[in-house]
C-alpha cells in the first residue's frame, strides 16, 4: 500500500501543541531580554547568538546572564517539572543558555560566577546517559558548574574527580543492574578518603533500598529533584540529612 499523504513523516510529534502550552511565567519590560528568555525557551539555538550580542552593545554581561538566560532556563525547569517539557525541549534549552554565557563570558573577559561545582557521571560500563543530560541542564539552569564525566566513567575517573574538583556533590546514574555497582565502590573510596559529601544516584536499575545500604549514598528518584537537593546541600545539608528528607 501507498500512503495517500507524506506530509506528517518529518513532523516532530513532541511538539506539537508546545505554543498553546507555553504559557510563559517570566517577562521582562527590556524586549531583548524578552527575545533572549524566549529563545532560550525554545532552545533557538540559531537566533540566541544574534540576540545576545546585540544586548551586549549596551547592557551589562551579568545582566544578560542574570535576567535573559538564566531566567528563561529557569522557566523550562517549571515548564519540565510540570510535565509540559519532555528531555529534547530540556536539552536544546540548555545548548541556547550555554551558547548564549559563553558568549557573555567572552564579553567579561572571565567565567561567571558560579554558586558551587557539582560531579556527574553515568556508571562505568554505562552508555545510557540521557538522564545525567537531564540533571546536567537543570544543575547549570540553577547555577552551578557541572563537571561532566560523561558516560561508561570508570570508578577511579570519579573519585580522582571529586578530590580534584571539590565539588558539593556528586552524583551518578546507571540502567543496568550489573554496572549499579559501580556506585557502592565509589562510596567505599570516598569515604575511606575522609571525603563526606552527599552522593546521589539514581537510573532506571537503581532502588531506593540499594543506595541507601552504603555511605554517602542518597536515593535520586526523579530528576526534577536536582534543583531543590543542591539547594539544600548548598544550605549546609549533609548527606544523612538529604537522605532522611528524600529517602
Amino acid at each position: 500500500m501507498t500512503l495517500a499523504s507524506y506530509a506528517n513523516i518529518l513532523t516532530r510529534y513532541d511538539l506539537i501543541g508546545a505554543s498553546e502550552v507555553k504559557e510563559i511565567k517570566v517577562t521582562s519590560k527590556d524586549t531583548v531580554i524578552q527575545e533572549i528568555m524566549q529563545c532560550v525557551i525554545e532552545g533557538d539555538t540559531d537566533a540566541i547568538g544574534g540576540l545576545v550580542e546585540k544586548a551586549l552593545i549596551n547592557m551589562d554581561p551579568l545582566k544578560v546572564i542574570d535576567e535573559g538566560l538564566i531566567k528563561g532556563m529557569g522557566e523550562v525547569s517549571r515548564l519540565w517539572a510540570d510535565g509540559t517539557y519532555y528531555l529534547p525541549q530540556v536539552i536544546i534549552a540548555s545548548d541556547a543558555m550555554l551558547e548564549g554565557i559563553d558568549l557573555c563570558e567572552a564579553k567579561l573577559g572571565k567565567k561567571m560566577e558560579k554558586k558551587g561545582v557539582v560531579v556527574t557521571h553515568t556508571a562505568e560500563g554505562d552508555i545510557h546517559d540521557l538522564g545525567q543530560k537531564i540533571v546536567n541542564a537543570l544543575f547549570r539552569a540553577n547555577g552551578y558548574e557541572v563537571i561532566d564525566l560523561g558516560k561508561d566513567v570508570p570508578v577511579d575517573d570519579v573519585v580522582a574527580a571529586v578530590k580534584k574538583y571539590k565539588p558539593l556533590m556528586v552524583t551518578g546514574t546507571a540502567l543496568m543492574t550489573t554496572t549499579m555497582t559501580a556506585f557502592e565502590k565509589i562510596s567505599n573510596q570516598l569515604t575511606h578518603a575522609g571525603i563526606d559529601i552527599p552522593f546521589v544516584c539514581g537510573g532506571g536499575a537503581v532502588s531506593n533500598e540499594y543506595v541507601t545500604a552504603y555511605k554517602l549514598g542518597v536515593y535520586g528518584k526523579d530528576a526534577q529533584q536536582a534543583p531543590k537537593m543542591i539547594s539544600d546541600v548548598s544550605n549546609g545539608f549533609s548527606w544523612q540529612e538529604l537522605r532522611e528528607k528524600y529517602n
